[in-house]
């Protein structure tokens, strides 16, 4: 069985009470609900992580190297800040796709370039949590190519 993790950073904890007009109204245990219910139906192992605290996001991501197949990663604003997240993406050698619940392009300017994107498999955006969805699809199409 192929394992996946995904990863949340800042704020996603938050998801359901904060600007819902570009988050949606589903709190972030619903969002768990449906990623685990997906990953079981396509027999993946997942394993959910959200953190505010860029370190810990380096951290998660070192130490999925050598535990997982693929990382789904919605890093939330450090996506456009954090060369050290994105230097630790580059070092995993798995599949990543980055998510962005919102469509980064209809926002502010300095939303509009994800540092980490040069380093993905793949990005899906603008889609609202049914986005976690097609990327656990994505992800298990892009695995079982391999095998």
């Amino acid at each position: 069985m192929s394992k996946i993790l995904i990863i949340n950073g800042p704020n996603l904890n938050l998801i359901g009470e904060r600007e819902q007009s570009q988050y949606g109204s589903k709190d972030y245990k619903f969002l768990e609900d449906i990623c685990e219910k997906k990953s079981k139906e396509l027999n993946l192992i997942l394993k959910m992580k959200q953190s505010n605290v860029e370190g810990e996001i380096v951290d998660i991501i070192q130490s999925a190297r050598n535990e997982f197949d693929g990382i789904i990663i919605n890093a939330g604003g450090y996506s456009h800040t954090s060369v050290a997240i994105r230097d630790a993406l580059d070092i995993f050698k798995g599949k990543i796709i980055e998510l962005h619940i919102s469509n980064i392009y209809k926002r502010e300017e300095f939303r509009h370039k994800s540092i980490i994107s040069g380093v993905v498999t793949g990005i899906i955006c603008g889609l609202g949590i049914n986005g976690y969805i097609l990327a656990i699809n994505s992800m298990h199409e892009m695995l079982n190519e391999n095998k």
